[in-house]
């Protein structure tokens, strides 16, 4: 496994380039930590080690009078830390790791790539660095169950 430093982590978020992506890590300021998500994905915060981020809608005025931009959080999943249980569930490192590949790909679709399987090695990689900035004991939360598949 790669060791995580800023150049290895600059080269991991790469793949999200021309993707409609936000790849940064931000540090917790509230206990309920959606409210962090929040923060990040409305642009608000820069990452915490001052490390290249990946955000295609830096600079979006839509972010300062829609605050459902890029997406909306349901406000009663808002009200407290654990009130999200019914939107997100956790989903086991294998299928994150599919999932944060599938992101990299124009339709999300691994499938729909001609060289995908010439690329998929480099890019399980690239995932893999981005899972070592995660804590120890990390949670996989995705809006979509555990059971439906992913490519």
């Amino acid at each position: 496994m790669t060791e995580l430093d800023e150049r290895s982590w600059a080269e991991a978020i790469g793949m999200y380039e021309q993707r409609v992506t936000v790849a940064k890590v931000t540090g917790r300021e509230h206990e309920n930590w959606l409210l962090d998500v929040v923060t990040l994905m409305h642009g608000e915060t820069r990452d915490v080690r001052g490390w290249r981020t990946v955000d295609k809608w830096e600079g979006e005025l839509d972010r300062i009078d829609e605050p459902s931009y890029p997406f909306a959080i349901p406000a009663e999943a808002l009200a407290t830390p654990d009130a999200w249980k019914p939107y997100l569930h956790e989903i086991p490192r294998s299928q994150a790791l599919r999932f944060l590949v599938a992101l990299s790909t124009p339709w999300i679709d691994v499938t729909m790539e001609p060289d995908f399987e010439e690329r998929r090695e480099a890019l399980e990689a690239d995932a893999s660095v981005i899972f070592v900035a995660l804590p120890r004991g990390f949670a996989l939360l995705c809006e979509h169950g555990a059971r439906q598949r992913y490519p």
